[in-house]
Formats: structure tokens, C-alpha cells, sequence
């Protein structure tokens, strides 16, 4: 038994994981006459594609009243040709409430690199034609992905995964967590608006009243993914090509960790229960292949000789709890920055464990592809920033009033014109005092949620890719804002490239830290990059997603924006689509 899960939770999520999938291995399947009238109104998904299977995936809802536990027919087509005249695989499989009315399907028996069709059927009602494609072996010449995050529906439309599923040539896209937002309308007082939903009801993203509640239980977060799921963006990139999915914390609760979450309290109810419900969820409306133990979701996927892809798991199974710096802070004021350094370099503050840690070492190691490549939810880079600035951008979150609010952006401001004007002046090679030299230099990690606050596993995967001499490119989610970071080791040496997503449409530093206009987003771009060593690019502002394209000798990201998201209908912000391009 897995040392994180407690008996109860690993007999319960085993035997629901053995119940929820169907491989289909040939031509035919079993014969069924339990058709009832229902509607594919989620549309269609692929996932978790190998080289000779796919998972596909859909929702019947029933329009007849059922009994709790009545089981119906729905029929599947696997075909070579859009027009399925070509028809490969066929069969019919069952359904019922006790999986929420989604049908998974693993594929089988396919050919490496190849498109196939697929889609559903009951009596007289047919899904949408959904678009899968195996992964390829061998040389391969190029693989182009589309990578997102962090879908806040009471936040925007999904504009992003609209504008990905427009590209014509993508091997797969990746989700790399926040996939739904547990939140409700409003905050546990039912008065104060909760997380990004002030603009819900003038953009006709409301929550509806049988599910504008926090997610807690099963049937919480059964309504949520399909509410997600009714998204014409959502429908659409899930029908192109497969996607390949981690969850972060919000399919579960805001900042996670193994044994609880920042937005779970006792009153709430079992921990081990709420996350047991959130995963069979889970399960149920992704397209990801079924686990043993569901919270061992870390797996890799290898795109011939010129990808390996490793997804990890960085919250539910070995997660110790986030750091905070007000432990650190003694009655007088005075930071214990020795008792910090001990704790957050501390081989005990983990996010990924031991046997998924010796898993990825391993994966790196037998690997022989020209890239390696870590799909992950959190910034892994270190993003330290000047000590004093932490204080009030740490406060602006409980800020009571606007002009508490309003008082903190200015302090901030203020702040970063002074440290950003001695930093020009350093870089121009006057000599600084002594004092502002220490204004440089105290320095601490800005988000002990991310690999900031665990840096001893972090130091363990650099030190193996550059042992190794892997080329290592981590893709990341998380912040809601684009990301280029150099992931630089503890010696000073650059082992890697890091690439972040902005979100799909939660709210980013722009809504943070009072960006209202383009001019001082950028202004504040340019001082990170300027007070951040290893940041070489940051977008604050923007909703989107990337675009990210490997060969054998370079990696593209190509980071594209929306103009809007307040609207299903949207243009792309050419003005600010950034494209970076490294070489081998």
C-alpha cells in the first residue's frame, strides 16, 4: 500500500478505477438493446495517447428519469476517415449514474503516428466527430504542443483553447492543472465575492444555483467539470487531439498538500473524503487512463526518438505543507533567515516523494530522447525578489478597504522604482553603498507554494539532467501569466529552459498588483526582469496559452494571448504574442 493513502481511501479509489474503463481491442463489441434518449452536450475527448492506444471519452445525459443504479447503451466508432467509411473498431459499451453518465473507451491494437476518428452514438442521436492521434516511434522530425492552465469559468470564456484548436498540426495538448476552480460566488460569509467572480453576472458567467456553492462533495464537482464542459472552447480543443492532464490544487482545494489544503477547513469535513470525490471526478470527466492509486498520475509519454514527456503529480502524494514567512518573523521583527535557508533547503520539505523522485531519475536516465521534458504544475525556477517588496505585495490580499489597497500598490511602486534605479545604476558600474547593496541583495523566494519553497528535490532534478547532459525543458502552469525562466542549479550552472502558460482566464499580476493599462504592465515586466536573475521573459497581463514545437536541434514557445475573454467572441493580441527560440 501506498505510504500516503489510508486503507479505506485505497480500496475505495481501486475498485472505482477498475470499474470506470472499457478496452476496445477489435472490430465489434458486445451487443446492447438498453438504448434510452440522450444528449452529448459535453461533446467528446481523447487522452493519454501512446503509440498503439487512446483513451476516448464522452457524457450521455439521459433525458428519461432513471433509477439510481440503471445502466443504458451508448455505441462507439473508431474510423481512419472523417466520413467513416473506414470504420476500424465499433462496439457498445454501458453506462450509468454511478460514473456520472461519462463512457472511457481505451483504444488498442492502433498504429503508431496515425490520425483516427471516433464518436458516439444512441438511438437516433450522435455525438460530434472527435479527432485523435497515437504517438509516433522512431525518428521523428517535429512535435508541436499546445500547453494551458488555470480555466476560471466565472472569469471568461475560454478563448485560448478556442484560438489552440485552430492549429492544424498539433501532436497533443497538455493541461497542466486548474483545470476547474473549486470557489463558489461568494466567500464562506455568503457576502464578499469569492475568487474571480466580481464579473460573472455582466459576462454571463454565473454559477448556477445548483452548483454556485464550494465543491466539497462528489456531486460538487461532478456539476462543476460539466458545466466546464459546456464551454464551445472547452468542446472544441478536446475534439481536435488528445490532451494529457495533471491536476494542480483547485480540482480539489486552493494550495493543497497531502494531509490538507488552505481552503479546507475542519467543519468542512474529512480531507481523505473530499479528496476521494475530487478524484473520482476527476477520472470520470478527463480523458487520463485509470491508476492503480489515483494519486499516482505521474507517467510519461515518448514521441519517437525526439520527446520524452514526463508528467509529474505535485500535490496530493507526498506534498509537505507550504512554508510560511510569518514563522519566521521574531517579536521584534527580525527575520530568523538562518532557520528559513534550514527549512526550505531541508531534504523533509518535498513535493514530489521519494519513490516518484527515484521514478523521474530513472525515466531521465533510460530516456534517449533528444529532449526531455517535465510537465508540471508550478514555477520551478527560483523567482527571488528583493526582501523588503515581499511585505506589501504579501498584504495585498487582505487588504480591507481601496484605499488600503491602493495604498500598498503605491508603496510597491515606489519600491520597485527605487531598487530598479539601483540596480541601472550597478549594471552601469557606479559604485553602490553599502546599504543599497544589501537592498539588492536580500533576497527571498516570492512564492513558497512553488518549487521556491522546496528547493532540495529541485536540486536533485537539476543535478540529474545536467549528470546526464539532458537537454531539459520543464513547461509549467500556475501563475496565470507567460513565463521564460533559466533553471539554474545551486553552482550557478543553467541545466535548463523553463516555459510557463498564462492562464486560460483566471486573473493574473494585472489584478494583483493594480496593472489597469498596458504601460504599467510592462513597466513591471520590465523591472522583474530586471530584479529577477533568471527571468528572461514575463507577460503580467494577458490571458492565453502556448505554443510550444520541438526538432532535433531547438525548441520554439510561442506564447499567444487573447484580447478578450469577457466574450465568446475574441480576437488574438498580436501586439503582444511572444515567440522564443533556443538551439540545441
Amino acid at each position: 500500500m501506498h505510504p500516503y493513502m489510508n486503507r479505506r481511501e485505497f480500496i475505495r479509489v481501486s475498485a472505482l478505477a477498475a470499474t470506470t474503463l472499457f478496452v476496445s481491442t477489435s472490430l465489434g463489441g458486445c451487443s446492447g438493446s438498453d438504448y434510452i434518449d440522450v444528449a452529448f452536450a459535453h461533446g467528446v475527448a481523447s487522452g493519454d495517447p501512446l503509440k498503439d492506444k487512446v483513451i476516448i471519452w464522452t457524457r450521455a445525459t439521459p433525458l428519461v428519469d432513471l433509477a439510481e443504479d440503471e445502466l443504458f447503451d451508448i455505441d462507439y466508432e473508431i474510423a481512419t476517415d472523417e466520413s467513416f467509411e473506414h470504420i476500424i473498431r465499433s462496439g457498445t459499451v454501458k453506462t450509468s449514474k454511478e460514473r456520472d453518465y461519462t463512457v472511457k473507451i481505451d483504444v488498442q491494437k492502433l498504429d503508431a503516428g496515425s490520425v483516427y476518428y471516433y464518436r458516439f452514438s444512441a438511438k437516433n442521436t450522435k455525438s460530434i466527430i472527435g479527432r485523435m492521434k497515437t504517438l509516433p516511434e522512431g525518428s521523428v522530425s517535429q512535435v508541436k504542443l499546445a500547453v494551458f492552465s488555470c480555466a476560471n469559468y466565472p472569469n471568461g470564456y475560454f478563448n485560448a483553447y478556442m484560438e489552440a484548436s485552430k492549429i492544424d498540426d498539433l501532436d497533443a495538448t497538455i493541461h497542466l492543472g486548474d483545470y476547474i476552480y473549486e470557489y463558489g460566488m461568494f466567500e464562506k460569509d455568503g457576502v464578499t465575492p469569492a475568487y474571480a467572480t466580481q464579473n460573472a453576472q455582466a459576462i454571463g458567467r454565473v454559477l448556477p444555483s445548483d452548483n454556485d456553492k464550494e465543491c466539497i462533495a462528489l456531486e460538487d464537482y461532478r456539476r462543476r467539470y460539466a458545466l466546464y464542459h459546456t464551454d464551445a472552447g472547452s468542446k472544441a480543443i478536446h475534439a481536435v487531439c488528445p490532451m494529457i492532464v495533471v491536476w494542480d490544487d483547485h480540482e480539489i482545494a486552493n494550495d493543497a498538500y497531502t494531509d490538507g489544503a488552505a481552503n479546507h477547513q475542519p467543519e468542512e469535513g474529512s480531507w481523505d473524503d473530499r479528496v476521494a470525490a475530487a478524484l473520482q471526478a476527476y477520472f470520470e470527466w478527463l480523458p487520463i487512463r485509470p491508476t492503480e492509486n489515483k494519486k499516482e498520475i505521474y507517467r510519461s509519454f515518448d514521441f519517437g526518438d525526439l520527446v520524452s514527456l514526463h508528467m509529474l503529480e505535485t500535490r496530493l502524494g507526498a506534498r509537505t505543507k507550504q512554508l510560511s514567512y510569518a514563522k519566521y518573523f521574531a517579536a521584534n521583527g527580525n527575520f530568523d533567515a538562518t532557520l528559513f535557508v534550514a527549512d526550505v533547503t531541508s531534504d523533509q520539505q518535498v513535493l514530489l516523494g521519494e519513490t516518484q523522485l527515484q521514478w523521474l531519475q530513472g525515466q531521465l536516465q533510460n530516456s534517449t530522447a533528444t529532449w526531455q521534458v517535465l510537465g508540471q504544475q508550478i514555477i520551478m525556477a527560483k523567482i527571488h525578489l528583493p526582501a523588503e517588496l515581499l511585505a506589501p505585495i504579501g498584504r495585498l490580499e487582505y487588504a480591507q478597504t481601496q484605499a488600503e489597497y491602493d495604498a500598498l500598490i503605491a508603496q510597491i511602486n515606489t519600491l520597485l522604482g527605487e531598487l530598479v534605479r539601483l540596480k541601472r545604476k550597478k549594471l552601469q558600474g557606479a559604485t553602490l553603498t553599502a546599504q543599497e547593496e544589501l537592498r539588492l541583495e536580500t533576497k527571498l523566494p516570492y512564492n513558497l507554494d512553488a518549487w521556491d519553497g522546496y528547493a532540495y528535490e529541485r536540486e536533485v532534478i537539476l543535478g540529474t539532467a545536467k549528470a546526464l547532459g539532458k537537454n531539459l525543458v520543464v513547461l509549467s502552469g500556475d501563475t496565470h501569466n507567460g513565463w521564460k525562466n533559466n533553471l539554474v542549479d545551486q553552482g550557478g550552472n543553467q541545466v535548463g529552459v523553463e516555459f510557463a502558460t498564462a492562464s486560460v482566464s483566471s486573473p493574473g499580476f494585472e489584478d494583483y498588483v493594480g496593472l489597469d493599462t498596458p504601460e504599467k504592465a510592462m513597466n513591471f515586466e520590465g523591472a522583474l526582469q530586471l530584479l529577477v536573475d533568471d527571468l528572461e521573459y514575463l507577460n503580467s497581463s494577458n490571458r492565453g496559452f502556448m505554443c510550444v514545437t520541438f526538432t532535433p536541434n531547438s525548441v520554439t514557445s510561442k506564447w499567444i494571448y487573447m484580447q478578450n475573454t469577457d466574450t465568446s467572441a475574441y480576437t488574438v493580441n498580436e501586439g503582444r504574442t511572444k515567440e522564443i527560440h533556443i538551439n540545441i
